[in-house]
């Protein structure tokens, strides 16, 4: 098979490109990547030095591609499959852009910022950072709110790259600082996102690590089972 992803179904930058490539409906072989295993973390900073997750291999074109973005961006060009992902219009594919970053950026980096504290030794936490992140989710929330009030979307009437970036980021980001209770425009487009076969895929795939997860016991019933 052409299509090869490095991943581990736990990691959300990682349910980004999954949910790309079940929504063009491409085959792709999976190599889920262990860093705590030595040859495992080996062989994927082998592949990528950085060592994050995911990396797209495709062996017919010889090309290997790291981030997210980039990796749906090359899709798009050489694997376009069943959905487009990118409007061929060049500003509406710039808003496409944006709201993608939009969800990187202030959505699931600083939700990850609570992991990443919680894992701390109690003598490094970073209480300062934990409250930005909190600001920069609330602000990001509210912003959002208001720009789904008129879109089915993130970026208008389709959905699109940015929408992928989307649930992964909401669906962690709502465990650890939920929006639903002020914020009902955001909570329906989440629960549009929930409804797409690309997200019961990643849920399915996520399922049996949950446990691993650190805020686990806060899932909700509903994704701990099939959907």
């Amino acid at each position: 098979m052409s299509l090869t992803l490095h991943h581990h179904p736990l990691a959300s930058f990682c349910w980004k490109v999954v949910l790309a490539l079940e929504e063009k409906q491409l085959a792709y072989d999976s190599v889920i990547v262990n860093l705590g295993d030595a040859q495992s973390r080996a062989d994927h900073l082998a592949l990528w030095p950085i060592g994050k997750m995911p990396v797209l291999v495709d062996a017919a074109r010889g090309r290997t591609i790291a981030e997210t973005s980039i990796i749906v961006e090359y899709l798009e060009d050489h694997h376009p499959g069943a959905l487009p992902l990118l409007p061929g219009d060049a500003d509406t594919r710039l808003d496409v852009r944006l709201w993608d970053r939009v969800f990187d950026l202030y959505v699931q980096v600083p939700m990850q910022k609570f992991v990443s504290d919680y894992l701390r030794p109690a003598d490094g936490k970073d209480p300062v950072g934990l409250a930005d992140a909190r600001t920069m989710l609330a602000t990001a929330y509210t912003m959002l709110d208001a720009h789904l009030a008129d879109r089915r979307w993130a970026a208008g009437e389709a959905f699109s790259m940015a929408d992928c970036a989307a649930a992964p980021g909401l669906f962690f980001a709502n465990i650890v600082q939920p929006f639903a209770a002020d914020h009902p425009n955001l909570a329906a487009y989440f629960e549009r996102l929930v409804e797409r076969a690309s997200f019961r895929h990643v849920i399915a795939e996520a399922q049996p690590y949950f446990e691993f997860y650190p805020f686990n016991a806060d899932i909700p019933a509903r994704f701990r089972t099939a959907v």
